[in-house]
């Protein structure tokens, strides 16, 4: 694999350089568990071509989904300490979430060969759990998704490992920040431009970068789906109703938001080496407001 590029104008400090560890052999999932159409091709099917609006059954199945995938990413989260590797939380979670009676989402998805994403330090999004092991005062990202009930639950948080410094948990609070002022917008006849928006004013009290290129989507009984969520500025018009369920998922940078996808095709790494953080949450529009799905209990 590949190491990031430096650019000649990054900051005169330590830049991390991205290395791929070993990826282990795929894991068994039980023959009983409800699986989605692509478990077993990794082969997905077409998103719808508009944003559906949820029904009453489909809402109840989403708030189950929802608080599951939110049980995995507390544990997943609890996980990270110094000299663990990501693959062994990876495989810990897998366990808990097929124990569960659900199947981890990201398994064979077009070909994701682990069952969730992690993502420490410079890596944004996407990360393959494998042998690189967590340090004390990295940060590292876990997207963790479920399917289940025939619905999928998504979510993701960024945690220290051990004690981070100040730059580090600058960034992760502000990156959650992004996030609670996203969700603060969202209610009956608002449009996605005031997620954007509320991502991007966070952003700029520190001057971080905003990843544009990978962004929030409609979820319920497909996993990716519209609308389009864009975390930056944008002139998306698009107008939210009761029942429409999505992603809001901001993604920070320290410094540049430029980014390179690696050779296994995963993985997203800041170009300069510098850190990133994301924060996500399953949301869904009521009649006065908003539910967050994928709160802890």
């Amino acid at each position: 694999m590949r190491a990031a590029l430096r650019l000649r104008t990054a900051p005169r400090q330590t830049i991390r350089c991205w290395t791929a560890g070993h990826v282990s052999p795929w894991r068994a999932i039980p023959a009983s568990i409800e699986r989605p159409s692509y478990s077993s091709t990794g082969l997905v099917l077409p998103a719808p071509p508009a944003a559906t609006v949820a029904d009453a059954e489909t809402i109840d199945a989403l708030r189950a989904a929802g608080r599951l995938a939110r049980r995995m990413l507390d544990f997943a989260c609890s996980l990270a300490a110094p000299g663990v590797s990501t693959d062994a939380i990876d495989a810990e979670v897998h366990e808990a979430i097929v124990a569960a009676g659900a199947y981890p989402a990201p398994y064979n998805y077009m070909g994701f060969p682990k069952s969730i994403c992690a993502a420490p330090n410079e890596v944004i999004c996407h990360g393959i759990p494998d042998s690189r092991i967590l340090e004390e005062g990295d940060i590292v990202s876990f997207d963790v998704s479920i399917y289940a009930g025939g619905v999928f639950g998504d979510n993701c948080g960024t945690v220290a490992v051990g004690a981070a410094d100040d730059a580090a948990n600058a960034l992760v609070a502000t990156t959650q920040r992004a996030l609670d002022d996203a969700l603060a917008t969202v209610k009956p006849g608002a449009c996605l431009t005031a997620i954007g928006d509320a991502c991007a004013d966070a952003a700029a009290t520190r001057d971080y970068g905003v990843v544009r290129q990978y962004c929030g989507h409609g979820i319920g009984r497909v996993f990716h789906a519209p609308p389009l969520v864009q975390h930056c500025r944008n002139r998306d018009a698009f107008t939210l109703v009761p029942g429409h369920v999505f992603t809001i998922e901001p993604m920070l940078t320290e410094r540049s938001p430029e980014l390179y996808v690696a050779d296994d095709g995963w993985t997203v790494v800041t170009r300069d080496g510098g850190r990133a953080a994301q924060f996500e949450h399953t949301v869904l529009v009521t009649d006065d407001g908003h539910e967050v799905l994928t709160l802890p209990e």
